[in-house]
């Protein structure tokens, strides 16, 4: 069994308004694990309970109810933040301070030695790729190079733990590709990553499992392939097939020279999973759906095969023919 890194059980936090009554319900019995060495993705609309959750992990936010375990100890207890590397979803740098000078601050509150933290501080910058601008003041920064210092910052202590809030934000596409391949080298590395993030197409190419949270409470939890499989159709891969030759697939297949390349159940876009989990959570607050609920489509099976390259007289021009 996987040794669980974060462990969540029936949590729930009120906000409360300056007389102590009820205010903002922000996570409602949220129950989940994240195990070690996986990058877990953590959705949900704008409210949803997803920052709470992170500051909950971090015990910056002390909970109404329910138990929080994070490295083995209490949320509360503040010594487990050593092993933790945190990006928020907007970095508080000091602007007058450069790339080496803010690594080395933080540095220095880790207690790591003048040596350590040199040749850590050469490691991250090169790591987040801002070699040219290492001696320029944050001021003079973009939005782009800001989120890469402060992931530098966030890893300054060679965590165990890495929590990102938005890693994506404010990259171009050249440095989110960058970002996603940095948090898939973490998790070579050993190391646990949780993430949040808007930008469904990162956290579907990057995260092992996810949790779709919606109004507090938690909607779909799973792995990221088994959510985005649809159980109920079947695809036949294929190359430029006519119109007839799809109708006819099993008795065409020798004439138009085609053979069966695979058999899969096709896959969803993560982008379609969250939109299904949040409208049907608005038509039925209060239930959770289960992976096989989440993942449901149509019962029409998608078929395609593989042909050579060399049509037969039965196919018609390309222009006709529908794209694999």
């Amino acid at each position: 069994m996987a040794e669980s890194v974060i462990q969540i059980r029936n949590l729930s936090k009120i906000y409360r308004d300056f007389w102590g009554r009820k205010k903002v319900r922000a996570l409602n019995s949220l129950s989940l694990d994240v195990e070690k060495g996986e990058v877990f993705g953590l959705l949900g609309p704008n409210g949803s309970g997803k920052t709470t959750t992170l500051k909950l992990l971090l015990g910056l936010l002390f909970p109404t109810e329910g138990k929080i375990t994070v490295l083995g100890k209490p949320a509360s207890n503040v010594e487990k933040n050593e092993r933790i590397g945190y990006l928020p979803e907007e970095s508080y740098l000091y602007k007058f301070l450069n790339a080496e000078e803010t690594l080395n601050f933080y540095g220095q509150l880790f207690k790591m030695s003048r040596v350590e933290r040199k040749k850590r501080i050469d490691e991250l910058i090169e790591l987040v790729g801002i070699q040219h601008a290492r001696k320029r003041q944050l001021k003079e920064y973009s939005k782009g190079m800001t989120r890469r210092i402060g992931l530098a910052q966030a890893l300054i202590n060679n965590p165990d733990l890495v929590m990102l809030d938005e890693p994506t934000s404010g990259l171009d596409p050249i440095g989110t590709r960058e970002m996603k391949d940095l948090i898939i080298q973490l998790k070579e590395q050993g190391k646990t990553v949780v993430m949040c993030s808007h930008l469904l197409a990162d956290v579907q190419d990057v995260c092992d499992r996810i949790a779709i949270l919606y109004g507090g409470e938690l909607k779909v939890m799973g792995e990221v392939d088994q959510l985005l499989t649809e159980q109920d159709e079947t695809q036949l891969h294929t190359s430029r097939l006519s119109e007839a030759a799809i109708s006819e697939i099993r008795e065409v297949l020798a004439r138009h020279n085609a053979e069966l390349s695979g058999v899969e159940q096709p896959r969803a876009n993560l982008e379609d999973l969250f939109l299904r989990t949040v409208h049907e959570s608005k038509s039925r607050p209060g239930r959770r759906f289960t992976s096989d609920e989440a993942a449901q489509s149509s019962a029409t099976t998608a078929v395609e095969t593989k042909t050579d390259d060399k049509p037969s007289d039965d196919t018609p021009d390309d222009k006709n023919s529908p794209a694999s």
